[in-house]
């Protein structure tokens, strides 16, 4: 077992996005820095890993906004938080289907993690570029998409008593076990919760400030180069004061102090929030949709039809079993929404009314 002691980095207090910052990326000990925590053998499975088909369907996304966009010869686009390169090699492998865009497109991958790194260099063929600096991206329009990107990057948490906020933050006791404190907030953080509508009324407030830092790069590229952001992620619409923040572990729920370094700690998107975020920044937005409802209006049933006709009748349940688990309210399909903020001249993207 770890030390908790690592995770705090020779610091006494910590606020809960900074500490969690290191229970995940620390270089050596983080949870996305040592291990691969993707698919059966992992501690969760995501859209890409349960069906080829949800890759497809982005993949088609992807170039029928390169036609809404006027098919440019220039064409730029950016998976966000690319996991085990699963999505991409199925994209790379969809846009062959496309020829005249598939000689224009670059794909770029944006990843914090050098583990993941390696991993998704022995998946994808150098038709990719890593970047960690969106400035390289000289010429648009561009594209950026994330799936279960947002919900990986720790959030502040904070409780309102009265008029007053005071920020959630960890120490440790005399025994090396992490408690929780709250703190008075800091000027800058209670003026940004301040300014969103969003959060007015809630007394316990998830604040993704760090996401927001990496939201604000994004944005400042579109509004630049022209294009969008796709994002698909788990949340909700409505806060209800509730602390989201939740660990797994080998595809069970954890205790989230417990297992530091070898769990997964997410948290649910607020949406609105999210929403509210875009419009601040010179974005507009399409109306939310649920994934359920993305994957439908893109066709996701005609494409199984097409494929199911290749197939074996145990390979056709298979693949509708995981084509349920995609779009089922039990499931994935309500659970997880789909946001799109843009700045282009047109707004009729594919997938959206």
């Amino acid at each position: 077992m770890k030390n908790n002691r690592i995770f705090f980095k020779n610091s006494k207090i910590l606020s809960v996005d900074k500490f969690l910052m290191n229970v995940l990326y620390d270089k050596k000990f983080g949870y996305y820095t040592s291990r691969i925590p993707f698919g059966e053998k992992g501690d969760y499975i995501t859209a890409p890993k349960i069906s080829n088909l949800f890759s497809e369907i982005i993949a088609i996304w992807i170039v029928t906004c390169w036609e809404t966009f006027g098919k440019p010869k220039n064409f730029n686009i950016v998976e966000l938080g690319p996991g085990d390169g699963s999505l991409s090699r199925i994209l790379l492998k969809s846009f062959k289907k496309f020829p005249e865009f598939n000689s224009i497109k670059k794909l770029f991958l944006y990843e914090k993690s050098n583990y993941l790194k390696k991993i998704q260099k022995k998946k994808i063929s150098k038709e990719v570029k890593w970047t960690k600096n969106f400035n390289e991206i000289k010429k648009g329009p561009i594209i950026f998409f994330g799936n279960e990107f947002f919900d990986a990057i720790p959030i502040k948490q904070f409780k309102k008593i009265k008029n007053s906020f005071l920020e959630k933050n960890y120490t440790l006791d005399k025994n090396d076990k992490i408690k929780q404190v709250f703190k008075k907030a800091s000027t800058s953080n209670t003026k940004i919760i301040k300014s969103y509508k969003t959060l007015k009324n809630l007394n316990f407030i998830e604040f993704p400030k760090f996401g927001f830092q990496e939201l604000k790069k994004v944005a400042k590229k579109i509004s630049k180069l022209k294009g969008c952001i796709l994002l698909i992620d788990y949340g909700y619409l409505k806060s209800n004061n509730q602390n989201t923040l939740q660990s797994v572990m080998k595809h069970r729920k954890n205790n989230l102090l417990n297992n530091l370094g070898s769990a997964d700690i997410t948290s649910h998107v607020n949406f609105n929030l999210l929403n509210e975020f875009f419009s601040k920044n010179s974005l507009k937005t399409k109306n939310l949709i649920t994934q359920k409802e993305f994957l439908e209006n893109m066709g996701i049933f005609e494409r199984a039809e097409i494929v199911a006709k290749k197939m074996k009748f145990t390979e056709q349940s298979d693949l509708y079993l995981r084509i349920k688990r995609l779009i089922s309210p039990r499931y994935m399909g309500k659970l997880f929404k789909v946001i799109l903020a843009y700045k282009f001249s047109k707004s009729n993207f594919a997938g959206f009314k």
